[in-house]
């Protein structure tokens, strides 16, 4: 019998997102809970770590949304075939991840003046170094991320960088034409592709 699956998160792209493409590029049910910061703040106490996304699994609570990522990812074969592809897809999926931590990371800041600081360290250093990185695998390897095919690491950059590209106000393909090659081969996946069209607007929670 399949497992049955609940991903609980809010009802936003963020974190939970990455693990619906997943999913959705399988053809896998899954219930789809989405939580508003109240019914967030009633559950949050008994959450592992305090924090979301969580993956029910037949009654088990599984958490951190890397980790999630890659257990799915497991289940649907799209993590590797052996334990140096595997390292690629991982590389890749952690480097996106350290990129979307320096986006949040300057996002945060409250005090205008450091702000800007953040916002120039952004834009000088930070996107460059990752994006162009990010890139140059996706060159390598005719627009995928690792391997030379579809894994989730790509899933996960693509799901990451639409809602960064929101919060920057900018197109965070634009320049890095091989990431977008990445983006073009995730979208081309009948049940990616669908569940974009459809996907509900975004709730921001913060």
């Amino acid at each position: 019998m399949a497992p049955k699956y609940k991903l609980t998160y809010f009802d936003f792209s963020g974190l939970g997102e990455p693990i619906r493409f997943i999913f959705h590029y399988a053809g896998i049910d899954f219930e789809d809970n989405r939580l508003n910061r109240e019914q967030w703040a009633k559950l949050k106490p008994n959450a592992p770590l305090l924090q979301m996304p969580l993956l029910e699994v037949d009654g088990k609570t599984l958490h951190q949304s890397l980790a999630i990522a890659r257990y799915v990812a497991k289940q649907v074969g799209l993590a590797g075939d052996n334990d140096f592809e595997a390292y690629e897809i991982d590389a890749a999926a952690d480097t996106a991840n350290d990129f979307r931590l320096a986006v949040v990371h300057y996002l945060s800041q409250q005090d205008p003046t450091i702000k800007q600081q953040f916002k120039e360290k952004l834009e000088d250093e930070k996107i460059p170094l990752y994006l162009n990185a990010l890139d140059s695998w996706a060159k390598k390897n005719n627009g995928y991320l690792a391997n030379g095919k579809i894994s989730w690491a790509d899933l996960y950059l693509v799901a990451v960088l639409g809602y960064l590209s929101y919060f920057l106000k900018r197109d965070l393909y634009e320049g890095y034409p091989n990431l977008k090659k990445v983006q073009d081969n995730v979208f081309a996946n009948p049940g990616v592709n669908s569940w974009v069209q459809r996907r509900p607007t975004d709730h921001f929670p913060l």
